[in-house]
């Protein structure tokens, strides 16, 4: 995934994904904005294109663990399902441990075609988005 190019947002033949700037300093400014606790978000896509970012609510207890608002995901997905679009990528922050997915979240990788994108915000300076395919769980 190219999550810092200006602009596209197709996926190409090798099922990458290219995250437009703004969508990627949203999820950054996101993952400030709930600092310290994680935050997380989807991107909707339609036709390979990365069409709109969603801040979602993180119900989970604790600052470290994420767990989207159920019914919060249900109406979204349903909107989304509506309007002939998908679920492309899911994100969420890492506020201090490093942009790799968690034993916790890959349990919680329930969409095996979505692309799991993980911010890390240690260094406010040098916020580091990365992301991950998760199948076969």
């Amino acid at each position: 995934m190219n999550a810092s190019a200006p602009t596209g947002s197709q996926r190409s033949r090798d099922d990458r994904l290219t995250l437009p700037a703004a969508m990627r300093e949203r999820i950054v400014a996101h993952a400030r904005a709930e600092a310290p606790r994680e935050c997380c978000g989807l991107i909707a896509g339609e036709g390979g294109a990365l069409v709109e970012l969603i801040p979602l609510t993180n119900d989970a207890p604790g600052i470290d663990v994420y767990r989207i608002d159920d019914a919060e995901l249900y109406r979204v997905y349903r909107d989304l399902d509506g309007r002939g679009q998908e679920i492309a990528a899911i994100y969420h922050s890492h506020p201090t441990s490093a942009a790799y997915p968690s034993a916790a979240d890959v349990d919680l990788a329930l969409w095996p075609d979505a692309c799991y994108l993980i911010c890390l915000i240690a260094d406010v300076d040098r916020p580091d988005l990365r992301g991950f395919r998760i199948v076969d769980r």
